[in-house]
């Protein structure tokens, strides 16, 4: 039992915490103090011959002040140092730094505390490569290879009179103390010996008293849990029962549960789908009632406005004495009337029908991209300042579809994509205005004024499928637009004179555009970004892919309708 029990370590770890690690900071204070040790001789040195470099003076001046001259001179003479003057202050350097190795040359081996200097070399710093170095070398031969690690090297910055840097001193030296630096070696090696032996034996002490001392707090554990073990398993045999009759009553009410929530999800589906069809009836609903007053509402406004025309030129016919073009003009104006009544009646029938019941036939998607360019190209080019061009496919796409109802789709498109170019030609116009400079403003007044608009209806084939391309290079749409666009009644065209004659902006065109397409078992995608003009892509299943349950039901609305 006692070697089968798991003790809470935690606890032991949160007692012991404190000594460790106050152990620890005592090995990185005793780590620290020896890295100093190391390398506080060799501070000094280099302090020394920092402060050697910078204060020793010959001929009173030091060699940073000669450095200075040199530098000054040269450039008074715009950085050339072939100059007379310039070379003469370059050899004063180089005497300058020859007299500051002299006195410990003179005296070599007694002046323990300056070292033993085997060159000196003044690089100056940020100059073309023609200013070379100014150096000094001693004649004394280096120390042997065995002996080559006492030889330090020393970089000192010399800087001018603004505190920037000027030039870097490098000087090669030995100590001559190195007899002294070899026994502090030793003796450093020796106290990094008895601190590493103080340090192993201090942790295997600790080591060995926390392993000590966790044994016993293990063993006292062992015996309370052997102490809990016995009274607590006369309580778990007591509870046994209980818990298993807890257990079937949960059983029990968990499977209530799921059989209640099972119903409460059916009947929210039920519901959702419920709600979905009702909203989706009261939309079309909604769509055709409004597309049914507006028509009724454009007829008979059309009406009235043809009654007088018709019977003006019916009079004009009845007169004598007209010229035969004259009358060969009225008889084509008459026509051309009798024309728009027709497409009027055309329009009225299609709006008025439901188009669950369309009279479903096998057409030409390529005669409907001809025909809608041929109607509008003229109109738009003289009324709306836009190009419509009309380009089928080199194949035939046979569709099979309601002649009228895609009629009137296509051209919802276009007169869609109309509306977008005005607002594109408004918002150059805007954008004129608000030129501050005058001739800018002008020339963009003018600009946006000879802006045409351009509307495409492209058609082709893709595998199976007939594909209609509606694009302009209008005011194009944002994301947010983008998504509700086809919503029955959304419009973001601004009622105003621009659209006055063309457009209420009542929501209705994109809106019987989807329905259309739905019912024939189309998809419609919208490509469009903000300035970026719009494309409307149709893709109709072609008439030799369509499902002969759909011709069947097809024929049978007809029949019905």
């Amino acid at each position: 039992m006692p070697d089968r029990v798991s003790l809470p370590w935690w606890k032991f770890f949160r007692a012991l915490a404190p000594a460790v690690l106050f152990w620890a900071a005592l090995v990185t204070w005793l780590a620290y103090l020896l890295s100093e040790r190391s390398d506080q001789g060799r501070d000094t040195d280099e302090a020394n011959l920092r402060e050697w470099i910078d204060e020793a003076r010959t001929h009173r001046k030091t060699l940073p002040e000669v450095v200075r001259e040199y530098l000054n001179r040269l450039d008074s003479y715009d950085g050339d140092p072939n100059k007379p003057e310039v070379k003469s202050k370059a050899e004063e350097v180089s005497v300058q730094l020859k007299a500051l190795v002299d006195p410990i040359r003179v005296y070599p081996g007694q002046l323990p505390v300056f070292p033993e200097v085997f060159s000196l070399k003044v690089r100056f710093l940020n100059r073309p490569e023609a200013i070379v170095p100014i150096a000094w070398d001693s004649p004394i031969p280096r120390p042997q290879q065995q002996n080559r690690s006492q030889v330090r090297f020393l970089d000192h910055l010399i800087t001018d009179a603004d505190g920037k840097p000027a030039a870097v001193v490098r000087c090669e030296y030995r100590m001559h103390a190195f007899n002294k630096l070899q026994r502090d070696e030793g003796a450093r090696q020796r106290v990094y010996w008895v601190v590493g032996a103080v340090v192993f034996g201090g942790s295997a002490l600790a080591l060995a008293w926390v392993y000590l001392f966790l044994r016993r707090e293990r063993e006292r554990q062992v015996v309370q849990l052997e102490a809990e073990a016995a009274r607590e398993h006369a309580e778990v045999l007591m509870l046994a029962a209980k818990v298993e009759a807890q257990e079937a009553e949960r059983a029990a009410e968990e499977t209530e549960r799921k059989l209640l929530q099972q119903r409460v999800e059916a009947a929210r589906a039920e519901a959702r789908a419920a709600e979905a069809e009702r909203a989706n009836l009261e939309m079309r609903s909604q769509l055709y009632a409004s597309i049914g007053i507006m028509a009724g509402s454009y007829a008979h406004n059309i009406k009235n406005l043809l009654v007088r025309p018709n019977d003006l030129i019916n009079r004009c016919l009845e007169a004598d004495r007209l010229r035969p073009e004259q009358t060969n003009m009225l008889h084509e104006v008459r026509s051309t009337l009798g024309t728009v009544t027709e497409r009027l009646q055309m329009i009225l029938r299609t709006v008025r029908r439901d188009p669950n019941k369309a009279e479903m036939t096998r057409l030409d998607l390529n005669d409907l991209i001809r025909e809608t360019g041929k109607t509008w190209s003229a109109i738009g080019r003289e009324k709306w300042k836009l190009t419509v061009r009309s380009q089928p496919a080199s194949e035939p796409l046979y569709v099979r579809g309601d002649l009228s109802h895609l009629q009137q789709a296509i051209e919802n498109l276009v007169f869609n994509a109309r509306d977008a170019t005005f607002e594109m030609r408004n918002q150059g116009r805007d954008a004129a205005r608000a030129e501050t400079d005058a001739e800018k403003r002008k020339q963009a007044l003018i600009d946006a004024a000879a802006w045409r608009g351009e509307v495409a209806l492209i058609g082709r084939r893709e595998g199976k499928f007939a594909v209609l391309e509606v694009r302009d290079n209008g005011i194009g749409m944002t994301e947010a637009v983008r998504e509700q666009c086809l919503q029955t009644h959304f419009s973001t065209k601004r009622d105003n004179a621009l659209y006055e004659g063309y457009n209420a902006g009542m929501g209705l065109g994109l809106s019987f555009v989807a329905v259309v397409l739905d019912h024939h078992g189309a998809s419609l995608e919208i490509e469009s970004g903000p300035l970026q003009g719009a494309l409307f892509r149709l893709r109709f299943p072609l008439a030799e892919t369509v499902a002969i349950g759909s011709d069947n039901q097809s024929r049978a609305g007809s029949a019905a309708d």
